[in-house]
């Protein structure tokens, strides 16, 4: 795994880095962080170009959905149950009938 790790972070082009960190994050369930941190950093630089790159393109040189590549530069990973909830909003819930 460390010979792995070490072959990914000597990759000198970041989408093909990324990329490769997403195969292996995949290939292992518990990576080593860093490497996680590292991969949202470079997209999150790619965020901060002008114009910055799409969310459409960010997920395909990372190799994931747009889904999974907005939840990796939210910061976000592991189970949903590990997420914030959203706040509920205060007319939620009202049906909307008329109790009169």
């Amino acid at each position: 795994m460390v010979e792995a790790v070490n072959a990914v972070r000597a990759i000198e082009e970041p989408e093909r880095r990324a990329r490769a960190i997403t195969e292996l994050l995949r290939a292992q369930t518990e990576a080593d962080p860093d490497l996680r941190d590292e991969r949202r950093q470079i997209a999150l630089s790619w965020r901060a170009e002008e114009p910055p790159v799409s969310f459409r393109e960010i997920a395909r040189r990372l190799g994931v959905s747009l889904g999974t590549a907005q939840d990796i530069l939210r910061g976000h990973s592991g189970p949903w149950n590990n997420r914030p909830r959203a706040k509920k909003k205060k007319d939620e819930g009202n049906s909307g009938a008329d109790n009169s």
